[in-house]
């Protein structure tokens, strides 16, 4: 029983990943079988704690969020949860030794969300190290179980990538974030003036972590490179969307790529990787 609980348990995991994202879901799907309930239960624990913030409007944001921290180490010391989602993490942080440092750090960004509203250029630094690149390393662990070495080669390029995901997060979501939650993730920049240079320097910024980012990519393990470099190419296809627009547009429009253009992506990222001209 302890087994079909555990498998139930990571099952909850994979469903919360395909019904969340795509693009995320899309590149799981690419990894060695054996990589990716671990891979679903970080996504999972990870995305429960983000709707917290920004979802359950009618709750006690900040009570939930004690209880989810709460709950998260309990597990973790006692591995076990009858919250399948946090079940299914704590197996996976216990398995591959993630580092608690990066659950703390995680859970500090997420509790930033509750408070802040506008971010200095160190804040903005530490909210984006919690919220996604720690995030990336904690997949990092999974992919180089027991290869302290090799784990340490790809921290940066890892990194970098979450920077990347997350700042592209902000400029898509830049509406919502802004109109809808009043707050301002780009230090120095006020929407009300929000400028052509503004945004291009903002997508240069960017771009230079995705370049970073692929020189990780192209080192990683093949059992997991291509599904990596695919939820990459997404992201950058979102940038290349955005770099089209102007300011004012990207103010009053959340921009997605199309689940068509994902799926020629997906093929020329295969046919890439393939040719080993990833």
């Amino acid at each position: 029983m302890d087994k079909l609980y555990d498998n139930n348990a990571f099952d909850c995991s994979r469903i919360t990943a395909n019904n969340y994202s795509t693009s995320f879901s899309f590149g799981i799907k690419l990894f060695k079988r054996k990589y990716r309930p671990a891979i679903y239960a970080i996504y999972g624990f990870v995305r429960f704690a983000d709707e917290i913030v920004d979802t359950f409007h009618d709750q006690n944001k900040k009570k939930l969020l004690d209880k989810l921290r709460e709950d998260t180490w309990q597990a973790i010391e006692t591995g076990f949860s009858s919250n399948p989602i946090l079940h299914s993490f704590q197996k996976v942080v216990n398995e591959y030794r993630i580092d608690r440092e990066y659950i703390e750090a995680f859970l500090h960004s997420m509790e930033m969300d509750l408070t802040f509203k506008t971010f200095n250029t160190e804040e903005i630094k530490e909210y984006i190290y919690g919220s996604a690149e720690v995030v990336g390393l904690m997949c990092l662990r999974v992919f180089y179980k027991g290869s302290e070495k090799k784990f340490d080669e790809l921290v940066y390029p890892a990194r970098k990538l979450g920077e990347a995901f997350q700042k592209v997060n902000f400029l898509r979501d830049i509406s919502a974030d802004y109109f809808g939650k009043n707050r301002i993730y780009f230090p120095g920049v006020e929407f009300e003036n929000f400028t052509e240079e503004q945004k291009k320097a903002i997508e240069n910024d960017i771009t230079f972590d995705f370049a970073e980012a692929k020189k990780g990519i192209r080192k990683l393990n093949p059992d997991v490179r291509l599904g990596v470099f695919l939820a990459y190419t997404y992201y950058l296809e979102l940038l290349e969307k955005i770099r089209k627009t102007t300011p004012r547009e990207i103010l009053q429009k959340r921009y997605r790529v199309s689940d068509f253009t994902k799926i020629v992506l997906l093929v020329n990222a295969w046919g890439r990787y393939i040719l080993g001209k990833i």
